[in-house]
This record gives structure tokens, sequence and C-alpha cells, in this order.
């Protein structure tokens, strides 16, 4: 598959550097034989969706866009104004997309199936990390890309295309379909501009990303890692760890995808009952796929998170991704037994 990158920036150092948007990537990976068309503008789409959330999301405490609004969802939590807000503005660009058949989102208990009879379904969270919303922290829009062929319940191996929206100080669109990982990141005109073209997750790192107020149901394979980190140079790993939590996914992993790190959400004796924490099709898999796409490993300790195979649309699982070398480690310590 071919890796699009930017004009070389003249050497002027008074010249203004080349801008490549969103459209003319897409087209020039298009044009390329990249990808089909049709792809790419569901890409688009989601782009286009995440320009209004965006919009949406800075002004909300002023429009009095907060607090909860008395609903639980298909998850058992209760939903925020703004992940409805969210989740209808996604469905109001996706419907316009005759290429998209198929919507599952968070928010939304059923699939939702589009007048369009198109090529592709699209997996989302519509508004990741929603709790966060009030302390001002990162959030995000996560979605996935599938072959509509193949069903809904495809391995996220399977995915034709990933990304994530991460709404924080800038506005970065993450994308991958599958060869690299791209960012984008939306301007004062609403238009999202190239800035990296080929991301890599460092192969070793010394952060890790785990609520550690969970430590009591940890299972004994993250308990002897955690507790290798925190050994620091006396330990196991040799050298001195940092341990970063947000509690917002969208924003610990793209501080992974940017300077590396593991992320670690794993089974637990809490979780072992739902099977995990976080949901395969439109979290755990998008980010898996971005993930290895920049070199990196994701797995849910005992087996690659991409080659599992979903039994429900909403069905939850571990998640452990970040850099290859981190990940080793905590699959080392399951393998232990």
């Amino acid at each position: 598959m071919t890796t699009l990158r930017p004009k070389p920036v003249s050497q002027d150092t008074h010249a203004m550097p080349q801008q490549m948007t969103l459209p003319d990537w897409l087209a020039e990976l298009t044009r390329a034989g990249g990808v089909p068309s049709g792809l790419a503008s569901v890409a688009a789409s989601m782009a286009a969706a995440s320009v209004e959330i965006a919009a949406i999301l800075r002004t909300a405490p002023v429009a009095g866009q907060v607090g909860l609004v008395g609903r639980v969802n298909v998850q058992g939590e209760e939903q925020k104004q703004l992940d409805i807000i969210s989740n209808d503005i996604v469905v109001k660009y996706l419907e316009q997309n005759p290429e998209i058949s198929i919507l599952v989102s968070e928010e939304l208990d059923e699939p939702l199936q589009f007048q369009n009879q198109g090529r592709y379904v699209v997996a989302t969270d519509p508004l990741d990390g929603s709790s966060n919303l009030d302390v001002n922290v990162t959030v995000g829009t996560i979605f996935s890309i599938l072959d509509a062929a193949g069903g809904l319940l495809q391995k996220g191996s399977a995915q034709l295309a990933a990304g994530y929206v991460a709404y924080g100080p800038a506005t970065s669109l993450v994308l991958s379909f599958g060869a690299s990982v791209v960012v984008f990141t939306l301007d004062a005109d609403g238009r999202y501009v190239l800035t990296d073209t080929d991301v890599q997750v460092s192969e070793a790192s010394a952060e890790y990303a785990i609520n550690t107020a969970r430590e009591r149901f940890w299972d004994a394979a993250t308990k002897g890692y955690v507790a290798e980190n925190v050994a620091g140079e006396t330990g196991a790993s040799g050298k001195r760890h940092n341990m970063r939590w947000v509690g917002s996914m969208v924003a610990d992993v793209h501080r992974i995808l940017m300077r590396g790190g593991i992320f670690l959400y794993p089974l637990d004796s809490e979780t072992v009952s739902k099977g995990g924490r976080l949901r395969l099709l439109y979290e755990a898999n998008p980010m898996a796929f971005l993930v290895e796409a920049a070199g990196g490993k994701a797995t849910t300790g005992r087996e690659r998170l991409l080659d599992v195979v979903p039994t429900g649309i909403h069905q939850r699982i571990p998640v452990i991704l970040g850099s290859a070398e981190e990940v080793g480690r905590v699959e080392a310590w399951y393998a232990r037994g």
C-alpha cells in the first residue's frame, strides 16, 4: 500500500511550508491506488463529524450542554448530554454518505441500518472519555471501518481503516489504512492539515499507564509487571519507570503514539464476569490497529488483540498495547501461568 509523504518544504526560512489538507491527502492516496475512493469518503465523513463535535465541545459549558441526561446506555453507564449530541452528529454525517450501510455505536443498543446499501460499516465511540469533560481533560472520538460483506463481528485484523480524534489543546485526527499512521491537526479555518506522515511507537519505553486504584483486583501477571516497574533500576527491568494515567483512553493512547509507553486495562477479578472493561469493536480494535501500524503491539495478555473473534457488538475485552518491548514483558508474565 502506498504511503504518501508531503512535498519537500523550501529551505528558504521565510517561505511558508507546504500544507496538505485531509481532502488533498485522501485524493492523492486514492489516485495512487492506496485505498478505494469509497473508503476514503468514509474517513472524510468521520473527520467532518469530528470538526462539528470539536466546535460543540469548545463552548459546551457556556451553552449548558453538560451533565447527565438521566438515561443509561447498553453498557450500563449513565449518558451525558455530550455523549448523545456527539452520537447524533456522527449519525448525521454518516447517513449522508451512500458508501456506509451500518453504524455500530457505543450509544446505540442495536446497529443502526441506514437506507444506503453501501459497502462499509463504521463502529464508533462518538465521545470516549466523556466522564472527564467536567474537568476539561482531553477526550476523543474513536472509529473503525469494516467491509460490510464480512458482517459486524469481524476480527480486528479485518479492519480496512481506523482512527481517532483527540480533542485537547489542539484537535488531532490520527488515521491509518494499515500501512502507516498519519496525524492531521485542525486549523483555525476548520481544516485538517497533515502534520505527521509516519508515526512510530518507540520499541522501548519507561512509561506505563494503568489505574493503580484497581490493584486489589489485578491478576498475578499484572501485579508482577507493575512491581518490576516500581522497583526501577533495582528490578528486573533495570530502569526507572514513570506511571502516567489520564483515564481517557484517547489521551493515554495518543501519548503512547507520540512518545512511547504502554497502556493496560487488563482482565481482573471485578471485570472478569463481563470479559473486560473496554469494548472490542469500537475501542480496542481501532486502537490496536493504529498501534500495530505504528510498529507497536497489542494483546489481551494471552493472544494478539486483533485476532480475537467478536461474539457481540458491545463485547468487552482486556487491552494491553504500546511499545513492543513493554508489551512483550507483560506477555512473558502471562506465559508463566
